[in-house]
């Protein structure tokens, strides 16, 4: 079966590229053959070993979409309208694309919200029809209030294996985001570095994330856009504290304790579903210095319901080939 799979892609978001790699492995575990459509096609294609076509690219994606057996939408916060409602359209386009051409359209893994009147109208126009996977319950309470039916999942990325590793002891790893306020993680992190500790500033949208962490100035740093790589330095730590929703899924696929950092209804909603610790949006350096003492952990048995709720979306909507003639 050929599955043409979109979403937020080649965008060099270590998150967002994390969901790609699990959506990308478990189809072709599955006997499938994936074509992305992503920003940066040449990259994708190297580095996943699949067919790739440019995102923008209407006439290739148009032929991606027509070929495929199947069109799988996500993960990640797509819909959602607070940064950009041109953005949501893109996506909604998608999936009519795929109604136009008579393909099974199977959301995947995705947060809905926060949405503007015209936003949920154009959620509910669209999304009818479609499998809809969601990967928190708050999402899934949005769906149903706007007359959606969708089922509870979970992150695509929380199948992602972490290398097996040792990790450093005492090294606690702090991972800011652009646009939320980070002035007593910054202060915790220097002091904490000037007393000798191992600390640790890790950005995972190289770019976006670049003016964020020149304030880390000091302290041990990497910005990678390589799911792989930031994997393996979350879980090579201690502790995790993260300003980034897929910082805290990372963790929690790596097995590392964490607490995040309130700043969007998808963060909240993970950490209620994971039972992690869940700092303010703009959290003092005491309060932050109290999760460090207290180290917080989540509840892994939620976390591993998780993975088996993602799992078993995956067999149902990328089922593995039936032998012909039962050989």
């Amino acid at each position: 079966m050929v599955v043409a799979i979109a979403g937020y892609y080649g965008y060099k978001n270590a998150g967002d590229e994390a969901m790609l790699h699990s959506l990308v492995r478990e189809a072709k575990a599955r006997g499938h053959q994936p074509i992305v459509l992503t920003a940066s096609p040449e990259e994708t294609a190297r580095e996943l070993e699949v067919e790739a076509v440019h995102r923008y690219d209407l006439l290739e994606l148009t032929k991606a979409i027509a070929r495929a057996d199947l069109f799988l939408l996500g993960g990640g916060g797509l819909f959602q309208d607070r940064t950009s409602y041109r953005s949501l359209l893109y996506y909604l386009a998608l999936i009519r694309l795929a109604r136009f051409f008579k393909k099974p359209r199977v959301v995947c893994g995705v947060s809905l919200g926060p949405l503007s009147p015209r936003g949920e109208r154009a959620v509910r126009r669209y999304l009818k029809g479609a499998t809809l996977v969601v990967r928190d319950r708050t999402s899934l309470a949005y769906a149903r209030s706007l007359g959606l039916r969708a089922e509870l999942g979970g992150d695509p990325a929380l199948l992602l294996e972490p290398p097996e590793i040792p990790r450093e002891p005492g090294l606690v790893l702090f991972i800011p985001r652009y646009g939320v306020r980070l002035h007593a993680m910054i202060s915790v992190a220097h002091k904490l570095a000037k007393e000798g500790r191992d600390v640790f500033a890790l950005a995972l949208q190289p770019g976006k994330d670049d003016k964020v962490l020149e304030l880390f100035k000091g302290v041990p740093q990497e910005a990678t856009g390589d799911p792989k790589r930031a994997l393996y330095l979350i879980r090579s730590a201690e502790y995790v504290i993260s300003a980034r929703l897929h910082g805290m899924v990372l963790a929690a696929a790596a097995g590392t304790p964490f607490a995040g950092v309130d700043y969007d209804p998808k963060v909240r909603g993970f950490a209620r579903d994971a039972g992690a610790h869940l700092l303010p949006e703009r959290p003092s350096a005491e309060a932050i210095l109290r999760v460090l003492v207290e180290r917080p952990e989540p509840n892994w048995n939620a976390i591993l319901e998780m993975k088996r709720r993602v799992r078993a979306t995956l067999d149902r909507v990328l089922p593995a080939p039936t032998p012909a003639n039962g050989v």
